[in-house]
This record gives C-alpha cells, sequence and structure tokens, in this order.
C-alpha cells in the first residue's frame, strides 16, 4: 500500500517537474514549441524512467 502511495505522489511531482521543464524550455526558445504535448511527453517519460527505477532501488533495499 505504502508502493502505491509513493508512486502516486512521485507521479503528480513528475507532471509539475515536466512541465515546468517544458515552461523552460519554452522561454529558452522563446516562442512556443510546435508539437508541444510531444515534447512534454518525451519529458515526463525520461523523469519517470529515471525516477521510478530509482524508487524501486530504494525500496528493494
Amino acid at each position: 500500500m505504502t508502493e502505491v502511495v509513493i508512486y502516486t505522489l512521485s507521479a503528480i511531482a513528475l507532471y509539475f517537474m515536466a512541465d515546468a521543464a517544458l515552461n523552460l524550455l519554452e522561454s529558452i526558445h522563446g516562442e512556443p514549441i510546435p508539437h508541444r504535448n510531444i515534447v512534454f511527453f518525451v519529458i515526463i517519460l525520461s523523469l519517470a524512467l529515471m525516477w521510478f527505477q530509482a524508487i524501486k532501488m530504494v525500496l528493494a533495499g
């Protein structure tokens, strides 16, 4: 049960981190990025794969 809560809270945090990263990229780029949804998906997928693997290693001991 604890794992479900950890993964859920992590997913929520990852969503906000990916959104902030995309907003930062757009501010550096100077205009909205074309195909924003695809870029957001790539960012959140990358973060999720790294973060969930780290959680898995920590919970395994």
